[in-house]
């Protein structure tokens, strides 16, 4: 036999499967030759690969929900107790925290005092006493939010800011005959999901909100 021969005889033998690579050690007689491919293989019978591609065409066919249409009023959403209420963004200056205020005597209860905000000292609207609205014992009041218009700016005790919120014009109910009083003459509309907006505008402008000569 030729040196050529001898070497394609022997390089097949040098790397044919000794047994099967599977078998647990201390096993004699040798198997079936260890296939690579159908262990690296991934178990098609738990992939549902048509599925996965069915379900990712159906999210990307769905609409994305309708935009408001119509007139929206952009509101500042806040908290008084369990209670969730809106006024209108442009009104709004700024928050700013309730740290101390001057109580000041001979002035509605509703007004709960005097602050100073960087030099500027504004009154203080207690929206829970001047609606008439019980209690609940359950306020954190310690912020407020300042009111203002070109001529007037005043502020408005709150328990929490929750946001920004837009809402469509429509979905305002505005006749709102459970109100009375002074919460019915300043709460705008009320939303589907129970948020009272505020009507900033005869806040800023009412006169009876009136501290020393200068509106709350």
């Amino acid at each position: 036999m030729s040196e050529r021969s001898a070497l394609r005889t022997a390089v097949p033998e040098m790397i044919r499967p000794q047994g099967n690579l599977a078998t647990s050690p201390g096993a004699s007689s040798p198997s079936a030759p260890y296939s690579f491919a159908e262990n690296l293989a991934p178990d098609r019978d738990h992939i549902d690969i048509r599925g996965i591609l069915r379900e990712r065409a159906r999210l990307l066919a769905q609409e994305p929900p309708p935009a408001p249409t119509g007139e929206v009023l952009v509101v500042v959403e806040f908290t008084l107790g369990a209670e969730h209420y809106g006024v209108k963004s442009r009104l709004v200056r700024e928050v700013y925290p309730l740290k101390d205020f001057t109580p000041l005597p001979g002035t509605p209860p509703f007004i709960l005092g005097l602050m100073n905000v960087r030099g500027q000292i504004l009154s203080i609207t207690d929206l829970n006493t001047l609606f008439g609205l019980p209690d609940s014992g359950l306020r954190n009041a310690n912020q407020v939010i300042i009111l203002q218009n070109p001529v007037r700016e005043f502020a408005i005790l709150v328990d929490t800011i929750v946001g920004m919120r837009t809402i469509p014009m429509a979905e305002l109910q505005q006749d709102l005959p459970t109100l009375t009083g002074l919460a019915g003459e300043f709460v705008k509309g009320i939303t589907p999901d129970r948020l009272a907006v505020l009507h900033g505008d005869k806040l800023l402008t009412d006169n009876r909100l009136v501290v020393n000569g200068d509106l709350a």
